[in-house]
């Protein structure tokens, strides 16, 4: 259980996180640090795209916000075959499409999205992969080298927010639930962080680690519940100790 604890949450809108956060006790302040918004041109690559569906085997989508804007479209491609890279993608992928997402790794990473693609595949396909911005290649690269034939279109960018300090100053905890959410904070904040700072994986650790904060830990499960889990813990070690609860933001 979380009661008492004063939790951070950063992303655009608080949401499934949120709800399950306040299930267990816990108090959320949310303080947004990205925004979802359009790519540079407009979303007309996208849209491009995604008149050419009947092209591809499989449509990829990488994050929720990614899943929001291209599942609908594949409502009319009833052969499309539809992967995401973890639950809550997929979640929202099924609910715009309108059928069950075929491939969903075990772990939720872009790498272990590729290893299972890969391992299922037994001819080359044509994949579309939806993706944000500033998201690495490791999917698109992985798929290639196996034979893949990959096409990437950016479906959204982020940017950053300014974060409201006084909110910030109350919580005893922060999830980092992105690496771009980790790199607004560090920017508006520096390492100046309440005690307990949790991320969702290790490539949104390694954001906050370059920035340096110190994490007190990295969910295990690359997923919202794997978040809320980690906190959980992190928690119940921490409302033992006997340590200062005020928060270290300043």
């Amino acid at each position: 259980t979380l009661e008492g604890c004063r939790v951070l949450v950063t992303r655009e809108h608080p949401g499934e996180l949120a709800a399950e956060l306040i299930k267990r006790g816990a108090t959320v302040i949310h303080v947004p640090l990205i925004a979802v918004v359009d790519p540079v041109d407009a979303g007309h690559a996208l849209r491009d795209m995604l008149t050419r569906l009947p092209e591809f085997d499989w449509l990829v989508a990488t994050s929720p916000a990614g899943a929001e804007r291209v599942g609908a479209a594949a409502r009319l491609v009833p052969k499309l075959r539809l992967a995401a890279v973890g639950t809550a993608t997929a979640r929202v992928l099924e609910h715009e499409s309108g059928r069950p997402v075929d491939l969903v790794p075990a772990v939720q990473r872009a790498d272990a999205l590729a290893a299972e693609f890969v391992a299922r595949a037994s001819s080359p396909q044509r994949v579309l992969l939806a993706m944000a911005d500033i998201a690495p290649p490791t999917l698109a690269d992985a798929l290639r080298r196996d034979g893949h034939h990959v096409t990437t279109v950016t479906a959204y960018r982020t940017v950053p927010q300014q974060p409201d300090h006084d909110d910030a100053r109350e919580a005893d905890a922060v999830l980092f639930a992105s690496g771009s959410a980790a790199e607004s904070w560090c920017r508006a904040f520096g390492a100046n962080a309440p005690p307990i700072v949790i991320a969702i994986g290790p490539s949104t650790a390694a954001v906050a680690e370059r920035f340096g904060l110190k994490l007190a830990a990295v969910a295990t499960d690359h997923s919202l519940d794997g978040l809320i889990a980690e906190l959980e813990r992190a928690w119940t070690r921490f409302d033992s100790s006997g340590q200062d609860r005020q928060p270290r933001l300043k």
